[in-house]
């Protein structure tokens, strides 16, 4: 029973060690009882209540994990524009959080840190993510802010990738593989990112 509880204590410790499973540099999560800095630096409507890490997971269909997977592994990232507007896509997503505000899971579809990478790293190979997913994640266009915000709702809001003006609703857009997915609100931005320049690694 103790051997089991260390190997447990030993996989969770590897969440707070961040990114280096993707070879990209070494990316932490929290380490103290308070919120993520993310949270506490978002615009108004786009923060990331850690608390509710978990159950965002849950809602956008994903499992929490141990230890990131390594049956599929890539990335993707993720621009949010409001009237051209640079909105930042918070560290954590995909987390979920203990009572002292350390990580205790995370999903196969997560961020580490504020740069907009997706992280796709899944213990199944051959599943798609989808932009719904993250922003399920995320808490955010779930139309259960009734304000009016951009941040409340998909109405409104355009999806390119790499480039290209996407015909699907918002929440279908698969994610793939160095995929650049610009996520846009009123005014168009002009020129629309084609790409992203991924760190070397991932």
């Amino acid at each position: 029973m103790l051997n089991k509880r260390l190997a447990v204590a030993l996989t969770i410790s590897g969440l707070l060690a961040g990114a280096t499973a993707c070879g990209a540099p070494a990316q932490t999560a929290p380490t103290s009882a308070t919120p993520s800095p993310s949270a506490t630096t978002a615009a108004a409507g786009w923060e990331l209540d850690p608390a509710a890490g978990a159950r965002r997971i849950k809602a956008a269909g994903l499992d929490i994990l141990t230890a990131e997977g390594t049956a599929e592994h890539y990335h993707a990232h993720l621009d949010v524009l409001v009237d051209g507007k640079a909105v930042t896509v918070p560290a954590e997503i995909g987390f979920s959080f203990g009572a002292d505000g350390q990580p205790n899971g995370i999903s196969a579809l997560h961020t580490h840190d504020t740069s907009g990478v997706i992280h796709i790293e899944a213990p199944t190979a051959g599943l798609k993510y989808t932009l719904g997913q993250v922003l399920s994640e995320w808490g955010v266009l779930d139309g259960k802010d009734a304000s009016g915000a951009p941040h409340g709702g998909t109405g409104g809001w355009t999806v390119y990738v790499n480039g290209a003006k996407q015909g699907a609703p918002v929440s279908d857009v698969v994610l793939k593989a160095h995929d650049e997915v610009v996520l846009s609100y009123g005014a168009a931005p002009s020129p629309v990112p084609g790409s992203y320049n991924f760190p070397a690694g991932l």
